[in-house]
Parts: C-alpha cells; sequence; structure tokens
C-alpha cells in the first residue's frame, strides 16, 4: 500500500466553496483503480491549510492511473484554482520496525 499526502493551503476567504468542491471531488477519486482510501482533514491553528491523505494499491496507480485519467481533468478543474501556493505530493510507504 501507497500513503500519498497532500498540504494544501487554500486561497483567503475560500475555504467554504473548496470544501464544497471537494465533497464532490472525493466521489471521482474513490472510484479510481487502485483507490483503498483518504481522509481529509482541517488544520486547527491555520484555518487555510488542509491534509489529503489517500491510500493507494500502488504508487502507479496514483501517478499513471489517476493523473493520467479523464476523470483527473475533472478533479483539476473542481479544485486546482483554490490553492496558494500549488501542493507538493508525496508518497509513503510502511517501514516494519517490528
Amino acid at each position: 500500500m501507497i500513503l500519498e499526502v497532500a498540504v494544501l493551503h487554500v486561497k483567503e476567504g475560500m475555504s467554504d466553496e473548496f470544501e464544497r468542491d471537494f465533497k464532490r471531488a472525493s466521489t471521482i477519486i474513490s472510484s479510481m483503480k487502485g483507490y483503498r482510501s483518504h481522509e481529509f482533514q482541517k488544520c486547527l491553528e491555520e484555518k487555510r491549510k488542509y491534509i489529503l491523505l489517500v491510500r493507494w494499491e500502488t504508487l502507479e496507480d496514483h501517478t499513471e492511473g489517476f493523473r493520467g485519467s479523464a476523470e483527473y481533468l475533472e478533479w483539476k478543474r473542481l479544485l486546482h484554482h483554490y490553492y496558494d501556493p500549488f501542493p507538493t505530493v508525496e508518497h509513503f510507504t510502511n517501514v516494519d520496525i517490528s
């Protein structure tokens, strides 16, 4: 499993609209091949800051499958105009510490 981590900074005064559109966009990502689950959380200290955690079966399910899809174009249309700066997305994998 791969964990996608994105810290999202939303432009001033756009949080309500962003949350509404993110709810719509969630149905897009959750329908993609390799999608397992996601969390969307708002920072308590910085009201315009959010974190998105998405669990994918493989890195390619996100980087090639989702980002290369027609559905991603709709995701971009719904969300990308809210960000300032544009988010950095990183991918993580479990470390066996047992």
